[in-house]
């Protein structure tokens, strides 16, 4: 596979087998999965569900693949470009994959931006990002990612994954992390873009980070308007916001 893609193939059958039961645990109706590769973990996944959607970038192996599952009740292929494909039109499904590190990302930015019929979905992943997206306030791992995502989602671990578990090994760890959509969370773009006005630069104070967005007055009159956005828990930007607005 062309190394410009960033794939590295998981081969460890125990933790594909992790990750398919943490997507779809007894059994599932449908399952979308990205980058099937060779088909390590579509295996598994057929074995636990009624209808597979896989999205393959790489002409070659999606050629390879639908050649081998073809006949494999409920799974379908699309060759294409996942963030060029329309998720929607598979929906309601949970959604599997090891991501390219390269696109990590922007796929997490589109499950994120889906609605509830994608109530969870599991991401095989560089360890760095997934200690992101589980940080706390007051850590050096806790930002706009981690805010982004703990806002719509529940975070937990799946498993984490050594690179002797891939062909060819990276040469970072990994883990598999499974994200579940909080009940009645949607997206607030107002909200998302606030946030990253209070990250812009980690290092800086709020006051400095906002003061081209608010009054001074509004700014100072805020108790944390010392206080860097990485001590600001996630429940606690929107009404940081709201009250900017109201003195703005």
């Amino acid at each position: 596979m062309p190394r410009k893609l960033g794939q590295h193939f998981l081969v460890s059958q125990p933790i594909l087998e992790k990750i398919a039961e943490a997507a779809c645990g007894a059994h599932a109706e449908r399952v979308i999965e990205i980058g099937p590769g060779r088909g390590a973990l579509t295996r598994h996944l057929l074995k636990r569900c009624d209808e597979l959607h896989a999205i393959e970038l790489d002409e070659k192996l999606a050629s390879a693949l639908r050649s081998e599952l073809i006949d494999k009740p409920g799974f379908a292929l699309t060759q294409g470009d996942v963030l060029r494909t329309d998720l929607a039109q598979w929906g309601p499904a949970a959604i599997v994959g090891n991501l390219p590190y390269y696109i990590t990302s922007p796929i997490l930015e589109l499950f994120l931006n889906l609605d509830a019929r994608f109530p969870a979905a599991v991401f095989l992943v560089q360890r760095e990002v997934a200690d992101r997206l589980l940080a706390k306030p007051h850590t050096r791992d806790y930002g706009f990612l981690t805010v982004k995502t703990q806002l719509l989602c529940d975070v937990k671990i799946v498993v984490k994954v050594p690179p002797g578990a891939f062909a060819p090994p990276p040469k970072v760890e990994s883990a598999a992390v499974r994200l579940d959509r909080k009940a009645g969370a949607a997206v607030d773009s107002e909200l998302v873009m606030f946030v990253g006005r209070c990250f812009a630069q980690k290092r800086k104070t709020l006051r400095n980070n906002l003061k081209s967005f608010f009054r001074a007055e509004a700014l100072e009159a805020m108790p944390e308007a010392g206080l860097r956005a990485e001590q600001i828990p996630v429940e606690g930007f929107l009404p940081l916001l709201r009250r900017l607005q109201g003195g703005s």
